[in-house]
This record gives structure tokens, sequence and C-alpha cells, in this order.
């Protein structure tokens, strides 16, 4: 083992027992085959995948001091254009990279001095300014002249990619990135993300897209899509009105009931968490809407609520507010403290005033404490990507969208993490919502399931119709290929192949009606189908879709329908017969394919030999995206 990883994992250990195993993990997948091999004349982008909250970070900069005992030694580590994260990031590298030099934003005098004696770590934020002042001091120090620049791209699949490709120009970011990449004569550019759905929709020409992935599975403890969002729904769920936004924008009413039953719940949790000193802090987050005016109206009306249940204590009322969710909690957590001891502890709160609101937006404050103590947090955007919110556990979610953007709202997920109590979790959310997250939790393991099963290449992407993957901005319109659910794709150019195989593989089905297969059986029969035009029909375009089916973990059936002695002629556009059609189309929720053997008649425009077309029909409610070139 190497002076720095050595030193690192010596560290982190300290600070986070037991994560070590999974950083020594993620090096042995990554150093041997793409770091020791790594030719020191190309420009090499590869991803490293992680779950949202999962510790990204801490496995990033195990990477980079393993890939600093093999010979590398510029780094430069970029953080979302957000003041707070990048000081995070910052004092996280200063404290664990005790074996580097590392320089923050302002530090341009301290990395020229360093003269790389050391391995260096520059910590920067994408920002315009920022990365062109550091693109020139990397260029003018001459410091990567013969030595290769590793770049770690934090949230790489946000602010990095060209949002200008549809109007064949490139942003200003992207450029400046590029510009950076091309200073040495060889790079490694590592992204990291916990939703790459824009990074897989790249074209390989673009330089953007992953040639390699590695994906690390969280550590014990961790509370992700499939605790939350699994179906039946998960005992933290509880459901609240489709229009209780509505209300709340109402200023005739004082509190929605979804959004009042979620603060009692808070109280009762942060009480039991508090008392019983499982943590410092116990925080709820509320995120209704992108609209300032919502998040201010709504701190108002939950200040205006905890103001009537002070009220309440001079009356000794307080418990009728508190004893419906402190029953609703035991449910879960049967050792919840004693009612008398929750309520007496709120008391107290409430009186000195010490459970705190704070309003995070564009115009308030991208940057709470909560830390310490009961907060509750209320805000839109200011809450995803890359914000961590310690020991949170109720989370009140009403936010919609015509047309959602998966990467953006699984961002939204800030209440997975280690540092929570699963007995005490709650997410109250809106009956539509829920099952939007369930569609994305489904679509999130299709894709975990293909990384670890076939090349970066042939995954794709599976999500519902009216659900985007990603920002259209950044994905080329011209190669964005889509195949959508319940519709028949066919050949109009088929290949005549493998006939004796296919007939041998079929000889068991026979008769007029259908026949149950397996998503396997379904992948081994695509494979022997070609057309002469792949723009026309690709096998292996519909068998990545089969697979991606099969890593979602959707039922394993499909359905056959096969049919002999036929005769069509070439090139009319349609294969199936109305029988056949209608046959297909009642089978809604797994793949069909549908196999004709044609006679081949001469006078029907073939070569006068037999041949078989394959007609596939994807589940319906299921759209498949993909980029290929």
């Amino acid at each position: 083992m190497g002076i720095h990883i050595e030193s690192y994992l010596k560290k982190i250990e300290a600070v986070s027992p037991g994560i070590s195993a999974s950083i020594k993990q993620t090096i042995d997948a990554l150093i041997p085959k793409h770091i020791k091999t790594f030719s020191f004349r190309d420009h090499l982008t590869g991803l490293l995948l992680g779950n949202v909250q999962s510790g990204k970070t801490g496995q990033v900069l195990g990477l980079v001091s393993a890939a600093a005992d093999e010979g590398f030694s510029i780094f430069v580590f970029l953080t979302t254009d957000n003041v707070y994260l990048h000081e995070q990031t910052l004092k996280r590298a200063e404290h664990a990279l005790d074996t580097f030099v590392v320089c923050g934003e302002d530090d341009d005098v301290k990395f020229i001095e360093s003269k790389v004696r050391k391995p260096v770590m520059i910590v920067i934020k994408k920002n315009n300014r920022v990365l062109k002042r550091w693109k020139d001091n990397l260029s003018s120090s001459k410091f990567c002249e013969g030595r290769p620049l590793f770049i770690i791209d934090d949230e790489g699949d946000a602010a990095s990619l060209n949002t200008r490709i549809n109007q064949r120009q490139q942003s200003t970011i992207n450029r400046h990135l590029e510009g950076m990449k091309k200073l040495a004569n060889s790079s490694m550019y590592l992204q990291v993300t916990a939703t790459p759905q824009s990074l897989f929709l790249q074209s390989k020409t673009t330089g953007w897209r992953p040639s390699f992935v590695h994906y690390f599975p969280p550590g014990p403890g961790y509370l992700g899509g499939s605790f939350f969002y699994c179906d039946p729904p998960s005992p933290c769920i509880r459901l609240t009105p489709e229009n209780e936004l509505d209300e709340l924008r109402d200023e005739g009413k004082i509190i929605a009931e979804g959004l009042r039953m979620s603060l009692l719940t808070f109280l009762v949790t942060g009480a039991q968490v508090l008392l019983s000193k499982s943590a410092q802090a116990c925080n709820f987050l509320v995120h209704p809407s992108v609209r300032i005016a919502d998040h201010t109206r709504i701190a108002r009306r939950l200040g205006e609520y905890l103001n009537e249940m002070l009220l309440a204590v001079s009356e000794d009322k307080m418990g009728d507010f508190l004893k419906e969710s402190w029953d609703d909690l035991r449910k879960t957590k049967p050792s919840l403290m004693d009612f008398e001891k929750i309520h007496d502890f709120l008391k107290q709160k409430l009186n000195e005033e010490q459970i705190k609101i704070f309003v995070m937006n564009s115009i308030g404050s991208n940057v709470v404490d909560c830390s310490r103590g009961m907060s509750i947090i209320v805000g839109g955007n200011s809450l995803g990507r890359g914000v961590t919110f310690p020991a949170l556990h109720t989370v009140y979610y009403c936010r919609t969208a015509k047309a959602p953007q998966a990467d953006t709202f699984w961002q939204h997920c800030r209440m997975f993490g280690y540092d929570r109590d699963p007995d005490l979790m709650r997410v109250f959310i809106p009956p539509s919502l829920l099952k939007l997250f369930i569609e994305l939790n489904s679509g999130n393991k299709a894709l975990i399931g293909q990384i670890s099963s076939t090349s970066t290449e042939d995954i794709n992407l599976l999500y519902p119709p009216g659900i985007k993957p990603t920002r259209p901005n950044v994905v080329d319109s011209r190669l964005m290929d889509v195949i959508v659910g319940g519709v028949n794709y066919f050949p109009n150019f088929p290949k005549r192949k493998h006939v004796r195989q296919v007939d041998d593989m079929l000889s068991q089905y026979s008769g007029e009606g259908m026949h149950e297969t397996t998503l396997n059986g379904v992948i081994t029969l695509l494979e022997n189908f070609e057309s002469e035009d792949k723009s026309d029909w690709s096998n292996t375009a519909f068998v990545n879709c089969i697979k991606a089916l099969k890593a979602s973990h959707a039922d394993n059936r499909a359905m056959l329908i096969v049919r002999r002695d036929r005769s069509i002629s070439k090139g009319t556009g349609t294969l199936l017969s109305p029988v056949d059609r209608s046959m297909g189309d009642s089978v809604k929720d797994v793949p069909v394919l549908t196999l004709y053997r044609i006679n081949g008649e001469k006078d029907k425009g073939w070569d006068g030999e037999p041949l078989w077309i394959p007609n596939i029909k994807l589940p319906e409610g299921k759209n498949f995206y993909k980029v290929d070139r």
C-alpha cells in the first residue's frame, strides 16, 4: 500500500470506523483496471456512481490518494457553484489529504510555490470566473507539461455539460472544462454523481459520456430509494391530499391538514431523538414548490401554528395537538418515550422558542446551521443537489411538475442517508408524487442493474411516459432515440438469417394462441434477427431494452406468438394480421414477441427463400431512452 492511500485510510477510519473497507473495494476495482493501465497519452472519462448522500466524497478522496501513489500529481476537484459546499469540500480535503498540498480558489501563490514536489489538490467551484482563472494558472505555471491531469467533477451531470448543444454552440463552463482537460497531454476526468441520466445520453463524440463506470453500493445503515419508495408503500409514508398546495396558498387558512400532521410528527420525533440523545439534532424539511412566495408563506404559517400551540400550553391543552402523532409513531417505534415526557419536553422548547424555522432559497440563505436542536427548513431548488441535512426524520413534499425530470426529482431525496432512525422516519406526500418516486426508484434500480451487467454503450434509461430522464438542453436532440412501450416494432428490411436455428428453437410452439416465455427467452430469440439497416430496426437496441427490464426487477415473463406459412409482400409497411395485433395489444405489462415465418415468394418481392421476421412490443407505460453515437 502506498504512502498516500495508507495515510488517507488511517484518517478516514478514525472519523468513520468501518468505511475503509468500502473505499478499498472501489480502489481495487478502479486502480488496476484504469489507473495502472493509463497510457499517459489519452484523455479518459469515467464515472463513479453512488446513491444520494451515500458517501461519494469519501470514496473520491480515497481514489485520489491511490492515484497519487500511481504517479498522478495534479488534481482538480470541481464542486457545484455554492460557497458552502465548496468550503465543506475544501475543509474535508485539507483534513483528509495530509500528504498533499491542498489549495482553495484563492491559493494561487501556494499552488505556484508548491512546485508539485508533493501531489497538489486544487478545490474550485464550477464558476465561469473561477474556472478561467485556474485554467490560466495551470497554463502559465507549465506544471501540466509532462504530467497527466486528474479532474474530479463532483455532481458531474450538473453545470458541466454543454447546455447549448442543440444550437450547435458551446456553453461557457463546458468550454472552460474542455480547455482545462487539454492543458495536459493526458487526463483522467472522473465524473461523480448519483444521477447520471444526462451523462449516459451524451454521444461518445462529445467526450463527456463515461467510457467506464464504477458503482459503489451504500454501507450498512443507509436508507435509500428501496426503503422509502417501494411497492407496497413503506411504513414511513403518510399520504396527503393532492391539492394541499392550493390550500396553503389560501390566505383564509392557517395551515393545511397534511402540513399540520407533519409538523406535529416532527415535534414528537424531535423530542424522542433529543431526549434519548441518539443525535444532537432533529430536522424537518418542507419542500412545497419552486416559488419563493410559497416558501415565505408556508414558513409564516408554520410559525403561526407553533404560536397557537404555545397558547395551548398556557391553557394546558397542548396534549390535544400531539397525541395523534405520538400514537402514529408508536406503530413503527414501540419503544417511543412516554407521552408525558415528550409533552413536557416540547412545552419547554416552545416556551423558550427553541424550534428554529429557516427559509432556504435563492434570495434567502443557501446555508443553514441545523446541526443542533430542532430545525424546520423550508425551500425549493436549494434543498436539492449536494445539500446535506443531519438527522432528517420528517419530510413534507407537495411539489409537482407537468413534465418532471428524473435526475432533478431524485436529487430532492434529502431524506436518504445514514444518520436516520428508520422507525421514526415519516414522509408526507400526495399519492401522485409517491407514484412518481416509486417509478423513479424502479428506473434507478434498472440503471444500476445494467451497470453491473453490461457495457456503458448498451445502457438504456427506463421511465414511464411523462417523465423526462433529464433536461433537454444538454442532450443532442438529433441523436436521442426513444423506444416506446406499447408500440409494435418490426424490420422493414429484414435479413434472411439463422432460419434453421430459429426453426429448431420454435419447434415446440404451435397453434394459434400465445405462449408464455421468459425475458431471457426473448433475448435469445432476438439475437437471431437483424435488419439490412440498423436505423430501421436494431436487435441490439431491443435486447438492451429487455436487459433494462430485467435489471429493474420487472416481471420475468414475456409472451410469444409464433406463426408459420405466411404469404406477405415485402415493404408493405405492416406485418401483423388484425387478429395477432389485437392479441398482442391485449397484453399490457410484459413484452410480446411475435415471429412470422414468411414463405418469401419472389412475386411478393422476396428472394424465393423462407425467412423469419420478428415484431417486438415492450410493456406499456415504459419508455427506453438511448443515444447511440
